[in-house]
């Protein structure tokens, strides 16, 4: 039997630890952190290590080392069993080593932004066609616990830190739908994180964004099968948008499938998710009828670009999801008179070019977060008249404050979108932490000027 250290006992991490004990590996298991996972795991494994440091021996004793997404490439503990000759590998990497040899083929995406939306909007299709599949990987359920159920496919969610510990995962049809700087200082820059995403192309089918000037080179010279989508009409053997409707071009005339104003949730970054999620199910054999039928019934996920009030004819927007300034730019190029909410962690990303673009349509700004002086300053420069509020509250019930300001500012007819361009961890315990409460100090509003 192997030895496996598993690092990380999070969700994917304890199903791993899990699914090895299962298999009659001997499994040690290091977290930084005890909790309640770690107890549990106790009775299954050999050890259960936790602290900032774990033993060299611990990490030289291991035939193979499974990390978290949490472990970049230049922690100490990968660094350490690199050194040492061990293979590091991630969870979904794991999952595609020990599924069967009849394994249910995985239909995978990753993108800076949009994954989550692709994959539910293609599971969606999917089960309209009566295909037995759910959405997996890092959309929450870890995929060592998939691998061995009864699907007839697997629609795949897969972050760059998943696919970056992923050295023999090659998903049959693999979908990159966008790239934007994002996570460079877990990588180590631009090249190491599109490397990690072009490992999505492994397989048998690429599909990828056309409108994407890097996508499409990189898809290019991908292996195996290219498929393109694109918002404009595409070209033969693609997917795209003619007269207002998605339509599929891969036969000799365009077929159309479904009007562009049936996707939901609004904007035209959602209309192309939806483009990489019909292209991937007409590949796999789903009739043009179970694409619409997918599409029109699908129910968008929370805080991507959503509605949650409207309060005196101001239309209030919850895309907290929109963490870095490249999901941000989608957002706000779905409207016209905004005011923004924005501010958080930007992680080193340069806020500029989306502020140059969007400073036409904003009417009014409110700032919070760590980094909101950064915002302010790139404001000043872009969109000098707009006016600037920033809420200096570091804790989760500035909410209410930056609802209030935001309210302050709009008029009817304006949109007040929370879109923050920045990471949420400074003040929230997630972006939906951070949308949860957006949702619920405009909720407030509501009944306070109901009154």
């Amino acid at each position: 039997m192997t030895r496996y250290l598993v690092a990380g006992a999070r969700v994917a991490g304890a199903a791993a630890a899990r699914a090895l004990a299962a298999r009659g590996h001997d499994v040690v298991v290091y977290d930084r952190d005890p909790s309640d996972t770690l107890t549990g795991l106790a009775d299954l494994v050999e050890a259960v290590h936790t602290g900032d440091t774990l033993p060299e021996a611990v990490i030289a004793q291991a035939d193979e080392v499974v990390v978290s997404p949490g472990f970049a490439p230049h922690h100490w503990l990968p660094t350490t069993a690199a050194a040492l000759g061990k293979p590091v590998y991630s969870e979904p990497e794991l999952a595609w080593r020990l599924r069967p040899a009849d394994a249910a083929p995985w239909l995978a995406v990753t993108g800076t932004n949009g994954k989550t939306t692709t994959v539910t909007m293609l599971a969606a299709v999917l089960k309209a066609a009566g295909v037995h599949t759910d959405a997996l990987g890092n959309i929450g359920t870890p995929l060592v616990d998939a691998v061995t159920a009864d699907y007839d496919a697997l629609v795949v969610e897969l972050s760059s830190q998943q696919l970056e510990w992923a050295d023999r995962l090659a998903p049959e049809y693999g979908v990159l739908l966008n790239l934007d700087a994002d996570h460079l200082s877990y990588h180590g820059g631009m090249a190491e994180y599109v490397r990690a995403k072009t490992r999505i192309w492994r397989g048998g089918v690429a599909v990828g964004n056309l409108d994407d000037p890097v996508v499409a080179g990189l898809l290019a010279a991908a292996p195996g099968e290219h498929v393109g989508f694109t918002l404009g009409p595409p070209p033969r053997g693609g997917f795209g948008v003619i007269d207002e409707t998605l339509v599929d071009h891969t036969g000799d005339e365009p077929v159309p499938l479904v009007p562009a104003k049936a996707i939901r949730p609004a904007g035209r970054h959602h209309v192309a998710n939806a483009l990489a999620a019909a292209a991937v199910a007409r590949r796999f054999g789903v009739p043009v009828e179970a694409v619409a039928a997918g599409l029109a019934a699908y129910q968008p996920q929370p805080h991507r670009n959503v509605l949650v009030g409207t309060v005196a004819g101001v239309r209030y927007i919850d895309d907290s999801k929109g963490t870095n300034p490249h999901a941000t730019a989608a957002a706000v190029d779905s409207y016209r008179r905004i005011i923004w909410i924005a501010g958080g962690q930007l992680k080193g990303v340069d806020v500029d070019p989306l502020v140059a673009r969007a400073a036409d349509r904003l009417r009014g700004a409110v700032l919070l977060g760590t980094d909101r002086a950064v915002i302010a300053a790139s404001l000043a420069r872009h969109a000098p008249g707009v006016p600037v509020i920033r809420v200096d509250r570091d804790d989760h019930e500035a909410m209410t404050e930056v609802v209030a300001a935001a309210a302050g500012l709009a008029e009817p007819g304006d949109v007040v979108l929370l879109s923050p361009a920045a990471a949420s961890y400074d003040m929230f315990t997630g972006y939906e932490d951070r949308g949860r409460r957006f949702a619920d100090a405009v909720a407030a509003l509501a009944a306070a000027q109901s009154r």
